[in-house]
């Protein structure tokens, strides 16, 4: 593999933002049109799946805000990691590909730890809430975050670089493999069951998270991972459903009418709850 290409195409790339929405975008479009070409469910929208689309458009670009913020601290913390040979991959004198696989799965399980931690804390729920609370899931669902729930997940992407001490081309393809799966897994696309079931072997399959998406319990409790299947096996929490027994949204906390309404969304972690 030629190593030189792919770093010197990722270790920059963090300041080409204009490539970087590209990339969000292009990965959009395409599972947006494939959506209404073998979709999984005939998605009944309240309004129309433009509507839909804008309030989850909503919620991306304050999503992106943030993390445009923090990069400043990624940044620079990755950087202060190369000078100082803080990290694992720096205790271990990791050879370039070690280097991309432990930086790469590194930060794959803080999206997986962040994600266990904002369900069991019920504080820290409120905010994911506002991502479950969509009823109808398809490709826009996947950056659909309440800002509280960005930024502790910016928080935990900035602890494992730490730990890590992945070198920004690490944290780059790590980025894009996160955007790309995050549009494949929450779009309303039908996989045969087969390529689906083995795909999550290893990987996150629509079908896997959308068993995640369920609107009931425990299964709303499982599947938590972002592109590798490994780390809910591992840690107990993998789950199967037929994705003809899935149905989106929450069973409680607010109507599920409201789940366009952004308003609401945006005020509903700060208020009491009443469950």
């Amino acid at each position: 593999m030629n190593w030189s290409s792919m770093i010197d195409y990722f270790k920059d790339l963090e300041q080409r933002p204009l490539e970087r929405m590209g990339i969000l975008v292009g990965g959009l479009l395409f599972f947006w049109i494939l959506e209404g070409v073998i979709p999984i469910f005939p998605l009944r929208y309240r309004t129309n799946k433009l509507r839909h689309a804008a309030v989850n458009f909503v919620f991306t670009v304050i999503h992106l805000i943030i993390h445009s913020i923090l990069a400043i601290v990624i940044v620079w913390l990755s950087d202060w990691c190369q000078q100082h040979a803080i990290g694992l991959v720096h205790w271990t004198s990791a050879s370039i590909g070690w280097t991309i696989l432990i930086g790469v799965l590194a930060l794959d399980f803080s999206s997986w730890w962040v994600h266990w931690v904002m369900h069991r804390q019920p504080r820290l729920w409120k905010f994911h809430l506002i991502h479950h609370s969509d009823t109808k899931v398809d490709v826009t669902t996947g950056l659909r975050h309440h800002p509280g729930d960005s930024l502790l997940r910016g928080l935990f992407f900035i602890l494992f670089i730490f730990l890590s001490g992945a070198p920004m081309y690490a944290v780059m393809i790590y980025q894009t493999l996160v955007v790309g799966f995050t549009a494949f897994t929450h779009a309303n696309i039908a996989l045969p069951t087969a390529i689906d079931k083995a795909l999550s072997i290893l990987f996150v399959s629509p079908n896997m998270h959308k068993v995640h998406h369920h609107r009931f319990q425990p299964y709303t409790d499982t599947n938590y991972g972002a592109v590798f299947s490994i780390w809910d096996r591992l840690l107990g929490t993998f789950s199967t459903l037929s994705i003809h027994d899935v149905q989106y949204g929450i069973d409680r906390y607010y109507p599920a009418d409201k789940d366009e309404d952004l308003k609401t969304l945006l005020k509903k972690p700060f208020q009491r709850s009443q469950d």
